[in-house]
């Protein structure tokens, strides 16, 4: 479902894309990173162009929550268990260098936004431990936090028993933010080529992409993809694809002000949305959370429904009107990649790993990125760029790794198990659904969306792995790394590059009866619904 912030935004118009034209820098993403990257290149006079599959915030920047935050729920004095203070306070600088830039685009492009406190929570007894240690990391990285006072716990119509708060951050239309940096970008005499997608990287014989309109060179390549699209350095295996929803309500109640998120429990993310920072005439509130990581969950939709039936229980007479969901990409480190790409000979770069937090380490990597092909010597780059680009790897980094890798592991032997034990013919599925079954050996994804049934490949065209039904978006999964397939096979993200092959519906395949639709509870039936809705 198309988020709140791009229901009724603009759309900038792309620049004709130019085969074989040579440029200073290509920039292969039209997000956050993207084009912040861009407009700091081309300001500084170089030769800029941006390439965008879809449109200006296609994907997860122009559907996050809009809060701007250094306060990142209990992501402080988690890096800091394992991790040296020089780390911790490494990243707050990164981020409030980030979050500066923001603004100052913001106020210099008139983009509106509020400030607000943000609130690291506790809803549980058990949560207050986490709420010390976070105060406890926040304060030693030199933010200026506080414990929450017992009247901004007490007005809270959710549980918060204890809270970290941290003043003057942030709420802000996303998407707005992205159409005014594509205007600033192209003002400074960038091109941005919407609808044409990359298909491949190259560092030699010189940098340059390939894509479905051409080829085009570059003495640089930015991969502003949130993750890698080529495997060199294989980031893939580095960091884990993470999924969440959000959910907008109408009311005619009281909304908090603050910037909240738990530390605790199933996360929940909650911001109100005003006339300044995003469009109060579709909704007043904002809950997001209760993330997984991609193609693990049996059921999105029950995720998002959970998200409702909080809302419904905290929040009398809330009016769910819109929902959607977004995926970004958290490090094993917990400290995002930024920089040249190995085995790119320094013409490829990259950044990804920003865990759910990308409105402030996302132009904290397009200031390092852009220091980095300016040549700035280390001595004059801000302190934090030198010591997150020597941060070493710790044994709880591996440990962390090592399950994942151990999971991702079990996930590709289950999905190719879990295929040979459905063989076709298979009922065909109902609106809505989707099944993954056996066809001569191989795994066929069998869905029926908008009354077609189509019939595709249903192993991942990065590594192989089984894709899973999403029942929310109406998607092909991928539980290793998380790349996404619409359900004709079009690659929507994720390291995958390739769509997924087209397959003809065999006769006999499919019972003509198709499968009973699930039962409402695990449908979703209190989701909105949108006439528009992109699939």
């Amino acid at each position: 479902m198309t988020p709140i912030w791009k229901r009724d935004a603009d759309r900038v118009p792309g620049t004709p894309f130019e085969p074989g034209r040579h440029r200073d820098v290509l920039v292969v993403g039209a997000g956050l990173t993207g084009l912040s990257t861009a407009l700091m290149l081309a300001r500084e006079g170089r030769d800029v162009a941006v390439i965008e599959a879809g449109e200006v915030g296609e994907l997860t920047s122009g559907a996050n929550t809009g809060k701007l935050t250094v306060l990142q729920g209990s992501v402080l004095s988690a890096l800091r268990r394992h991790h040296p203070a020089r780390l911790t306070r490494a990243y707050v600088e990164a981020n409030l260098d980030g979050a500066r830039w923001i603004t100052g685009i913001a106020d210099e492009l008139g983009v509106p936004y509020t400030r607000r406190t943000a609130y690291s929570y506790a809803q549980t007894p058990e949560g207050v431990e986490c709420v010390d240690a976070e105060l406890r990391a926040a304060a030693e990285a030199g933010l200026q936090v506080r414990r929450a006072s017992t009247e901004e716990l007490a007005v809270s119509p959710f549980p918060m028993l204890d809270a970290v708060a941290l003043d003057g951050q942030v709420a802000i239309d996303p998407q707005r933010l992205l159409l005014a940096l594509a205007r600033a970008f192209l003002d400074a005499g960038g091109a941005l080529h919407t609808g044409v997608r990359v298909t491949r990287v190259h560092a030699v014989p010189r940098a340059g992409v390939e894509t479905t309109a051409g080829y085009a060179g570059a003495g640089q390549v930015v991969l502003a993809t949130a993750t890698p699209i080529v495997d060199r350095g294989l980031y893939f295996a580095k960091v884990r694809g993470l999924r969440s929803s959000c959910v907008a309500f109408a009311t005619d109640g009281p909304v908090p002000s603050g910037l909240s998120i738990t530390v605790d429990g199933r996360t929940k993310s909650v911001r109100s949305v005003t006339a300044d920072d995003g469009p109060v005439e579709q909704a007043q509130l904002i809950v997001g959370g209760d993330g997984f990581a991609v193609g693990r969950v049996t059921s999105v939709r029950a995720e998002i429904d959970d998200l409702i039936s909080w809302t419904a229980e905290h929040f009398p007479g809330a009016r769910p009107v819109a929902w959607w969901s977004a995926q970004d990409y958290e490090s094993h480190d917990l400290v995002p990649f930024v920089g040249a790409m190995p085995r790119g000979l320094g013409r490829i770069r990259f950044a990804t790993g920003f865990a759910k937090w990308g409105l402030s380490n996302a132009p904290a990597a397009a200031l390092r990125i852009t220091a980095e092909i300016g040549k700035v010597p280390h001595k004059d780059r801000p302190e934090w760029m030198n010591v997150i680009a020597t941060r070493f790897t710790v044994p709880a980094d591996l440990a962390r790794g090592g399950v994942e890798n151990l999971r991702v592991g079990w996930e590709a032997a289950s999905g190719w198990l879990g295929a040979q034990a459905t063989p076709t013919p298979v009922r065909r599925p109902a609106e809505g659904a989707g099944v993954v079954a056996n066809r001569g050996g191989q795994p066929v994804g069998i869905s029926t969306v908008d009354g077609r049934t189509r019939a595709v490949s249903a192993v991942c065209s990065h590594l192989g792995g089984v894709l899973r039904w999403n029942d929310a978006e109406l998607t092909w999964d991928c539980p290793l790394h998380a790349s996404r397939f619409t359900a004709d096979g079009r690659r929507i993200e994720g390291p995958a590059l390739c769509d997924l092959a087209r397959l003809p519906r065999v006769p006999g395949e499919e019972i003509d009866e198709p499968e009973p639709a699930p039962a409402a509870a695990s449908r979703g039936a209190s989701l909105p619904s949108e006439p528009d809705s992109k699939r």
